[in-house]
C-alpha cells in the first residue's frame, strides 16, 4: 500500500474513533452513523427483552444500554472533533450519568407501582433517541482544549 492510499482512507475527522474505518474500501463511519446507533441502542435493548428465557442475548444488550446508553447520548455528540481529554472525560462520565438516569427512572416507576422491564426501558430509550439528535453537553475538558497548562517556575530557586 502506498502512502497516498493510506492518506485517502481518512476523512476530516481523523482517527478520533468517529473517522473512517481503516483500509481501502472500508465503510465510512460518520458522526451521523454514531448518533443513529446511539439513538437506536435503547430500542435494540427493548427488542432483546422479547427473546425467551434468561439468555445472554436477552440481558447483555439491556445491561450495556442501561450502563452506557443515556449517558453516552448526552455526552458524546460534541460539535467537531473533541480533543483526547474530552473523549476520555465523556467515556468516564457516561456510566455514572446513565446509571443515575436509570435509578431515577426505576425509582419513579416503583413509586407509582408500575415497574417492569418494558416500562423501565421505554423512557430511557425515548430519552436516548431524543438526546442523541442534540449536541452533547459541554465538557470542561472540551472547553479548555483538554490541555492542562503547566506554569513553569523559575529554576534558580530564588524568591527575588
Amino acid at each position: 500500500m502506498s502512502s497516498t492510499d493510506s492518506s485517502q482512507s481518512t476523512d476530516s475527522t481523523g482517527s478520533s474513533g468517529t473517522g473512517t474505518a481503516r483500509g481501502p474500501g472500508g465503510p465510512r463511519v460518520t458522526e451521523t452513523h454514531v448518533r443513529v446507533l446511539i439513538g437506536a441502542s435503547g430500542w435494540l435493548a427493548l427488542a432483546a427483552t422479547a427473546l425467551p428465557g434468561p439468555s445472554p442475548l436477552r440481558w447483555i444488550p439491556v445491561l450495556v444500554f442501561t450502563l452506557l446508553g443515556p449517558g453516552w447520548a448526552a455526552l458524546y455528540p460534541q460539535p467537531g472533533v473533541p480533543a483526547t481529554g474530552a473523549r476520555l472525560e465523556a467515556v468516564a462520565l457516561a456510566a455514572p450519568i446513565s446509571l443515575s438516569l436509570g435509578v431515577l427512572t426505576a425509582t419513579s416507576l416503583f413509586l407509582v407501582e408500575g415497574f417492569s422491564a418494558t416500562a423501565f426501558l421505554v423512557p430511557l430509550a425515548v430519552f436516548t433517541t431524543v438526546v442523541a439528535a442534540l449536541p452533547g453537553l459541554p465538557l470542561p475538558a472540551a472547553r479548555r482544549g483538554a490541555v492542562e497548562r503547566v506554569r513553569r517556575r523559575p529554576t534558580d530557586g530564588g524568591g527575588t
